[in-house]
């Protein structure tokens, strides 16, 4: 293991959700590929996130732990640890979210090592409530064919499953900051441009769906973040009416009252997971 250039890079970034972030640690920490850096990166200030990470750091020096005084939003973050990486490879993984297996970076890393024309790989997701309970599973489209054609309709790689090359995001512009929300999607869709994209059909990670995540809270910034993207890539992507469409109806459904919003959310959720990643575990 080389400590000063590591093989892989794992960005984390937390905001006010000190109680999931051990766990998320230690499901790197347990990975039988060892060549890492975790970068935690912390908008704002946590007392108790600010003790976590420094129990953590002094137990495993492979941890890298930076305060932003002045928070922004997701993509600023990611961009700000982008720069800090000192990886070949860049993982993902939210601060409420684990990942499933220990073989994960191993599998990943020996994907894209042996397949130099692919950018990026992730896997499926494995869905749980804040006490750790499974709710649903789902996978997404595996080759590149099929990723393609599901891209405009819905994020075509789970975040925190991905791994990806780090020169590949340099050469795209890293996460485009000037969106309000799916920095992601429109990440994948830019480096989908530059090489292939894979998903593993085996569950890679535990997705934490709950209304403290950040998907549920900035639900109207994502909204006009979806019909942005589906605009600017509906040239590359095929779907376009479809993904307009859909893109529409969300941005609408943000506009209902918060209680409404509530009681469908999660259900909703569910079923597009299930559409639009054409397949869905038991």
């Amino acid at each position: 293991m080389h400590a000063t250039n590591p093989k892989v890079s794992v960005v984390m970034l937390t905001y006010n959700r000190p109680q999931f972030i051990s766990r998320a640690i230690a499901s790197v920490q347990q990975q039988q590929f060892a060549d890492w850096e975790l970068i935690v990166v912390q908008d704002g200030s946590h007392p108790e996130t600010v003790r976590i990470l420094s129990e953590w750091q002094q137990r495993d020096p492979r941890i890298r732990y930076f305060r932003r005084a002045q928070p922004g939003n997701i993509a600023e973050a990611t961009n700000f640890a982008l720069r800090q990486a000192r990886g070949q490879y860049i993982a993902v993984l939210d601060d409420d979210d684990y990942w499933a297996t220990a073989d994960k970076l191993l599998r990943q890393v020996r994907f894209l090592e042996e397949n130099p024309d692919y950018v990026a790989c992730g896997g499926g997701a494995i869905v749980v409530d804040p006490a750790g309970s499974e709710t649903m599973r789902y996978l997404k489209p595996q080759t590149d064919a099929q990723i393609r054609r599901r891209a405009l309709y819905a994020n075509p790689i789970v975040h925190s499953s991905a791994l990806y090359r780090r020169r590949a995001a340099e050469l795209c512009g890293l996460y485009d900051e000037s969106l309000a929300g799916f920095q992601d999607w429109d990440f994948w869709l830019r480096l989908g441009r530059q090489g292939r994209l894979y998903n593993f059909p085996e569950y890679l990670v535990c997705y934490q769906l709950w209304e403290g995540g950040g998907s549920f809270q900035a639900q109207k910034q994502n909204t006009r973040s979806a019909l942005r993207i589906v605009c600017r890539h509906r040239k590359a992507y095929r779907g376009f009416p479809l993904a307009f469409l859909m893109a529409l109806l969300y941005f609408l459904f943000a506009r209902l009252p918060a209680g409404v919003r509530k009681i469908f959310y999660q259900p909703l959720s569910r079923l597009k997971k299930i559409v639009f990643s054409g397949r869905a575990g038991s």
